[in-house]
């Protein structure tokens, strides 16, 4: 028996009808392994296969993700199907956590460890004389100049930007759990608005990267790292951005109340993970350059 004879009464577990979108996404991730396989190997129809894998992917999302909200929105869950919920997101921003922490572990090792070992061990002084093992490098083998990263200009503007999103963002969840449904479609539009301008002063900062300082992610390892972590951590934004902008759609649509929406609130979880990964990111990649 499931949930839906009394919903959000009986201390049934939901349990769905069998579904065919997880062979959907299987296939979706075969494409793109083939296409990406394809891709290294010279293959000339790999864009066909990653467009098409893109593709079901898209359609995966929307058909799987629809089909959820479906249930959500039929009162279909209980306590303990919200609970589960609950642990998954949480799993789910533990892996990404961990996702950044290998980046930000990779640079630590470079910056403390790489680095000044290639300039005080004995291989180092003989095999590279010259090299001058100080923070920011390109490393031994490249002699291209370069100018870092600064912490003002535009990366302290987005840092203000998204510290801010994340204040308009509780204050519409607020909004919400008080039953304010304008409130809540006004603030949950502004953090959206600051989410996109975030991503479009970023990708004004990586064109005059690569046109005024010859910053690049082949400049050597400060290149790689720079643009690793912080392009990187702007993909996260743009799924955190769109996400947000689904849970405009869904609040226009009447969905949520004071009490039913974890869709909302794992979305929120999601946009402030991203904001303390930036914190991170100024500090260490621009402040610390």
């Amino acid at each position: 028996m499931n949930a839906a004879a009394t919903p959000g009464t009986k201390p049934y577990y939901y349990v769905p009808q069998p579904s065919h979108w997880p062979i959907t996404g299987s296939c979706a991730l075969l494409l793109l392994a083939l296409g990406a396989t394809c891709w290294v190997n010279s293959i000339s129809f790999w864009p066909w296969l990653i467009g098409a894998g893109f593709l079901v992917l898209l359609v995966m999302l929307f058909g799987w993700f629809g089909t959820v909200i479906g249930e959500s929105e039929a009162r279909l869950y209980n306590k303990k199907v919200d609970s589960s919920f609950r642990w998954g997101m949480s799993w789910f921003i533990f892996s990404e956590v961990m996702f950044f922490a290998a980046f930000f572990g990779a640079l630590f090792f470079i910056r403390n460890i790489s680095v000044p070992g290639l300039g005080d061990a004995l291989t180092g002084r003989v095999l590279w004389p010259d090299y001058a093992s100080q923070w920011p490098t390109v490393g031994p083998y490249f002699k291209e100049q370069f100018s870092p990263m600064g912490a003002m200009g535009i990366p302290l503007l987005n840092t203000i930007i998204l510290l801010t999103s994340g204040g308009t963002l509780t204050i519409a969840h607020h909004a919400l759990k008080a039953g304010h449904r304008g409130a809540l479609k006004f603030w949950l539009f502004i953090t959206i608005v600051l989410g996109f301008t975030f991503l479009g002063f970023q990708a004004h900062e990586y064109t005059h990267a690569y046109t005024e300082q010859n910053l690049k992610l082949s400049t050597g390892v400060y290149g790689s790292t720079f643009f690793m972590l912080t392009g990187f951590h702007g993909l996260h934004v743009t799924i955190g951005a769109t996400m947000l902008t689904v849970m405009l759609g869904r609040a226009f649509k009447g969905h949520f109340d004071a009490e039913r929406h974890f869709a909302f609130e794992a979305t929120a979880w999601y946009w402030h993970f991203v904001d303390v990964v930036w914190l991170l990111l100024f500090v260490l990649v621009y402040w610390m350059a």
